[in-house]
């Protein structure tokens, strides 16, 4: 069955004409799941996640990649060129392999989940590893927009962020309404810019209310949070690990103005919230993606959420682009001898609630 991307869905909504050609790889209407178990655990009865891991790419990047793709194609380009902690790097090699193009992408070295790593390899990106961190090679792909026939195609370029909008007009109709509260990982900070804007035009076109916007850092590279840029961002989530965001001002404008928050949440509670979306939900997160969890949860415990509320958290990109952080400390099961009695007793000897 054909599945419509987010050019052919939300055209009217986005900067495209006759002349655009619809590129998609079947990205957009990821589903929006109403949480089980995490959900009444809080007492918070009306709390979904939007899983944007099922993606083409495993990733949210997949619907600004596919109409900033289109636009670099309309233009006569012939190599879509980014800086990545991985998963950009991944959608932009993709869309250039279907679309016979060029992938060109700058990847801190050692900085890049194996997972995301791998799939840029897979499609056939030409990879140059930088000694330095993801604003390090931002700065060096800046520095190249006037070569001809190359689009730089990450966060900065307005296109990508217009695809990416598109995620907040599918909440609202999946949802039948606007969440009161949406959540977010936040690192080079494209993502909440985006859903603000879908919000915004909503509510300017329809008369829609406005969600409170809450973007969650790793606590080792929060610039939005401190105030100021991190010169070594360190954290497990990579897809965050960015000191310097291209969209700072507009991760500042939809906090304040949504009086929402911008706050950072250590290693350890994104690594137990990616967890829990594991074991309770049956959702498999990249570390990135279980932040906006770890800050909903440390909220709750502050008192600062009411039962009523719906929530909605962006599960930004699967957990199978990081498969290192999956297995970090978990052992493997000892072997045992293929005895039907053994195995009766390993299966009997309990059941899980819920």
């Amino acid at each position: 069955m054909y599945r419509a991307g987010v050019i052919a869905r939300y055209g009217r909504y986005l900067p495209v004409s006759d002349a655009t050609p619809e590129v998609s790889l079947g990205e957009g209407w990821t589903p929006l799941i109403r949480s089980r178990r995490i959900g009444p655990s809080l007492d918070l009865p009306q709390l979904f996640f939007k899983y944007e891991g099922l993606n083409p790419t495993g990733s949210f990047k997949d619907r600004g990649m596919a109409l900033a793709t289109a636009k670099a194609m309309e233009a006569g380009a012939h190599t879509l060129l980014c800086a990545s902690t991985g998963n950009t790097s991944a959608s932009a090699a993709a869309y250039a392999a279907r679309y016979g193009l060029r992938a060109f992408v700058l990847l801190p070295a050692g900085g890049v989940a194996k997972g995301k790593l791998a799939q840029a390899m897979a499609y056939g990106a030409r990879i140059v590893a930088v000694r330095g961190a993801f604003d390090d090679a931002l700065k060096l792909v800046r520095a190249l927009a006037d070569v001809p026939g190359v689009a730089i195609v990450n966060s900065i370029n307005p296109f990508r962020l217009e695809g990416q909008k598109t995620a907040g007009f599918e909440v609202v109709e999946q949802l039948g309404a606007v969440p009161d509260r949406v959540f977010l990982p936040v690192g080079n900070a494209g993502n909440i810019t985006a859903y603000w804007r879908a919000f915004r035009e909503l509510h300017e076109r329809e008369g829609l209310p406005l969600p409170r916007m809450h973007g969650a850092q790793a606590a080792g590279a929060a610039p939005l949070v401190t105030g100021k840029p991190v010169a070594r961002p360190r954290t497990i989530a990579s897809a965050i690990r960015i000191g310097n965001p291209a969209s700072w001002e507009g991760a500042i404008r939809a906090r304040d103005e949504s009086h929402g928050s911008l706050e950072a949440v250590t290693d350890a509670a994104i690594l137990a919230a990616q967890r829990r979306l594991g074991a309770e939900e049956g959702l498999l997160a990249e570390p990135a993606s279980a932040a906006p969890l770890a800050l909903l949860i440390r909220m709750v415990d502050q008192g600062l959420i009411a039962h009523h509320e719906r929530i909605v958290c962006i599960v930004t990109g699967n957990g199978l682009k990081d498969p290192t952080t999956l297995t970090r400390g978990l052992q493997l099961p000892a072997s045992v001898v293929p005895s039907v009695d053994r195995i009766r007793k390993l299966v009997s000897r309990g059941r899980r609630k819920g």
